[in-house]
């Protein structure tokens, strides 16, 4: 039957909490977040996409099996450690929508599914009228990072194909656990932003 992509907004995804919070702490466990899940943190960061009547998640279902998620949300619905950078800009926070992460098990990439994800989320940022913008972050690493695992690639290219452009003055910094550490250490994180209408 393949993949099938379901949309979601606000309260609606809460039945898939549990599974997104596993999906999460699955992906974002590898190189380059080397994020070591906590399953406390991962009930309040997808409780507060769940509250905000604009969100949108974006699901990949197997079967009945969520293989891949990808969430949107207002800005103005962020935490502030997101909306700083936009602050110090200038930007209007409520004519941006920020995505907040893709997450696909390994066993399915490579099939388009990426692409129907920013699709729906930008088709679900213009239904909403008055955003002119979308955006989203991503870890930095280091190019010689003795942690990169063979063959990988960046998805820089990818997002950069979909029209979204590098930042070079917009970062944010957010703390996490890596794998094999005893606390949660500081990461630096670069905004990569499109405008809606390109």
């Amino acid at each position: 039957m393949g993949v099938r992509i379901l949309t979601s907004v606000g309260e609606a995804v809460r039945p898939h909490l549990p599974a997104l919070a596993r999906l999460r702490m699955t992906v974002f466990r590898d190189y380059p977040y080397l994020y070591d899940g906590d399953k406390g943190y991962e009930q309040r960061y997808l409780e507060a996409y769940a509250r905000s009547r604009r969100s949108v998640f974006v699901l990949a279902l197997d079967g009945e099996e969520v293989v891949g998620c990808s969430t949107g949300i207002p800005l103005v619905d962020e935490v502030p450690a997101i909306q700083q950078p936009f602050v110090e800009r200038g930007m209007v926070l409520s004519e941006v929508f920020y995505f907040g992460e893709s997450v696909l098990l390994p066993a399915y990439r490579g099939q388009g599914i990426g692409h129907r994800f920013f699709d729906a989320r930008e088709h679900h940022a213009r239904l909403l009228h008055g955003y002119r913008w979308t955006a989203f972050c991503a870890v930095e690493r280091a190019a010689n990072d003795s942690r990169q695992p063979p063959g990988y690639r960046p998805n820089d290219a990818f997002w950069t194909a979909r029209g979204y452009q590098r930042q070079d003055d917009m970062f944010c910094t957010l703390d996490w656990t890596e794998t094999g550490a005893l606390e949660s250490t500081r990461h630096r994180l670069r905004f990569w932003l499109r405008p809606l209408d390109a």
